[in-house]
């Protein structure tokens, strides 16, 4: 793969104005003077007496903050894993698609070690792997469809900030990313800022995350029907 570049990795990011409004996050422009979007965060809903219930847009600043995006796809490995499935070669299909995953993760957090030296951070220099796996860094770059942002359809906009297309990136009506060995999300900069889970969310939150985004209870229910803490109607 090395020696005949069958894998090529392309990645684009970028940063922009921001700032919440309770779980939603606005993206400026770059100039400041509009709009150009919102993510619509969820919230954790535990009952924990000594520990917040996190949105990650707790880690942008109402008064103004920045936000970037980011996304990345290994390309080639679909052509090389056709040629050996043509073959039978089933194993060398599954360990070429295994190394384009970790590719793209590796590249993930190489672009991600970048936006913390553009945003001149004090640990943005080059860190041992133990620190770099114990993420003890400044900064996190969550994906949507994970814990802390369960929703996948918040992609669409990611892509719409990113111009992803323009730049061969394609987005599957199911919010799937083509190619498969893709990593795309947000970077939210706040010192404070750190994963967490979402997990169960109610019917009042679903009902609020529809009238947010715009869409039908059905269609809210539909993305989160994973984390649904009841039985839709």
């Amino acid at each position: 793969i090395i020696a005949d570049k069958l894998m090529r990795i392309k990645a684009i990011r970028g940063f922009w104005p921001a700032y919440s409004d309770g779980d939603d996050i606005h993206v400026r422009s770059a100039t400041g003077d509009s709009v150009l979007g919102t993510f619509v965060m969820l919230r954790q809903q535990r009952n924990h007496p000594k520990s917040p219930n996190y949105s990650l847009s707790d880690f942008i600043c109402p008064d103004g903050d920045h936000i970037g995006a980011f996304a990345l796809s290994v390309h080639g490995t679909e052509e090389m894993c056709k040629q050996f499935e043509a073959e039978g070669d089933d194993y060398s299909s599954i360990m070429a698609k295994s190394i384009a995953d970790r590719l793209a993760e590796a590249s993930a957090e190489l672009l991600h070690s970048r936006a913390r030296k553009a945003w001149n951070f004090a640990d943005s220099s080059e860190i041992d792997l133990e620190t770099l796996l114990k993420e003890e860094y400044r900064s996190i770059r969550p994906a949507f469809g994970y814990p802390a942002c369960p929703d996948h359809s918040e992609k669409g906009f990611l892509f719409e900030l990113l111009e992803a297309e323009k730049h061969g990136f394609v987005l599957t009506e199911s919010f799937a990313t083509y190619p498969a060995a893709s990593v795309s999300g947000i970077y939210l900069a706040h010192p404070e800022a750190h994963y967490f889970a979402i997990n169960r969310v109610d019917e009042t939150q679903v009902m609020d995350i529809a009238r947010r985004k715009g869409v039908s209870r059905r269609d809210a229910e539909y993305w989160l029907a994973s984390i649904i803490d009841y039985d839709p109607e």
